[in-house]
């Protein structure tokens, strides 16, 4: 960065705190502006760009306490100083600046600043402010940038890193802890919550790649896989399963045993004259999640017995005899037609 920028910009402008904004202060709003501004969330968009270097800029120097206290007493020095060459017969140049400081007239002979090398500008305010000559390294000066998206800005979020797992579908809904190895072999211990769905993904903050220059480490992202239950399936926060019953549990009514997620049973009671797909509720018997608990939906399957004997088959017919003379499927045909 050019020293000129320093009197120039305001960088606490930019970043929109106040001049005694506290590190953690300056942090939280330069994370939330990057992330709004950050050309990855805003593709082919040059004015976010220019925007987000800008605020980059601005945090680079503010976040360095060397840096800060550079910029603050050179801003104090005089809002508006410039840099000019200051040619004879001209004033108010950054000579101006620092002749008034050494003693010397605006229109006398001028302190020269030169670039680079021994002696020169950085060389002049290391010696005003307690920083280091150009070759004695240390902290930050001038015209140094601390990384990050093309060399602007803060330090740079090391990168995410991906996993999967699979688990049994009973693990799923209860959650579990498991063991994963991570790209450099070393094991990883990741909370899965209960009632995770298949396809979800968990995100672990600062379990990814460190950042390349002292930023905060990228994430693990986790996708986690479900394996498919004989029995039960899953629909959101619910549980849903089939449970056959017998054409005169159907007919007459019953109270049937049905099983629930771990093994135990509930009993429910199949009012007479239940047809085939009715759903019967079992509140508070599905999945567990932060947003509340699931209920069991037992779906009723009228069971046809596929082979009779001559007696049952004799009973079924004197059965048929004594039924109402109705086709089930008059609506269902006369739908149909319209």
């Amino acid at each position: 960065m050019a020293s000129q920028d320093w009197f120039d910009k305001d960088f606490y402008k930019v970043l929109g705190v106040d001049k005694t904004a506290s590190d953690a202060e300056l942090k939280k709003t330069y994370r939330k502006l990057a992330r709004q501004y950050h050309p990855d969330s805003n593709p082919g968009d040059a004015a976010a760009e220019n925007r987000f270097k800008e605020i980059s800029e601005a945090y680079s120097v503010l976040s360095d306490k060397e840096q800060r206290q550079e910029y603050d007493q050179v801003r104090a020095m005089g809002s508006g100083a410039r840099f000019t060459a200051g040619g004879p017969g001209q004033g108010g140049g950054f000579e101006d600046v620092f002749g008034g400081m050494f003693g010397q007239g605006g229109g006398g002979q001028r302190v020269r600043f030169g670039q680079g090398g021994a002696g020169g500008f950085e060389d002049i305010l290391g010696g005003m402010f307690g920083a280091g000559t150009a070759g004695g390294g240390g902290g930050g000066g001038f015209g140094q940038s601390s990384g990050g998206y093309r060399g602007f800005g803060g330090p740079t979020k090391g990168r995410d890193v991906t996993a999967t797992t699979t688990l049994d579908f009973t693990t799923a809904i209860a959650g579990d802890t498991v063991k994963l190895s991570q790209g450099n072999g070393r094991p990883v211990n990741v909370r899965i919550p209960a009632g995770v769905a298949d396809g979800q993904k968990i995100r672990l903050r600062g379990r990814g790649e460190p950042s390349p220059d002292g930023g905060e480490a990228g994430d693990l992202v986790v996708t986690v896989t479900v394996r498919k239950h004989p029995v039960f399936e899953r629909d959101g926060q619910h549980l849903r399963l089939d449970v056959p019953v017998t054409f005169v549990e159907a007919a007459l009514g019953a109270t049937i045993e049905v099983p629930t997620l771990g093994g135990s049973t509930v009993k429910l009671r199949v009012a007479p004259g239940t047809p085939s797909g009715r759903v019967l509720r079992v509140k508070g018997r599905g999945v567990t999640t932060k947003n509340g608990t699931g209920d069991l939906l037992a779906t009723v399957q009228v069971a046809v017995p596929s082979h009779l004997s001559d007696k049952q088959r004799e009973a079924v017919e004197a059965l048929a005899d004594v039924l109402p003379d109705e086709n089930p499927r008059e609506d269902l045909l006369a739908k149909a037609r319209d």
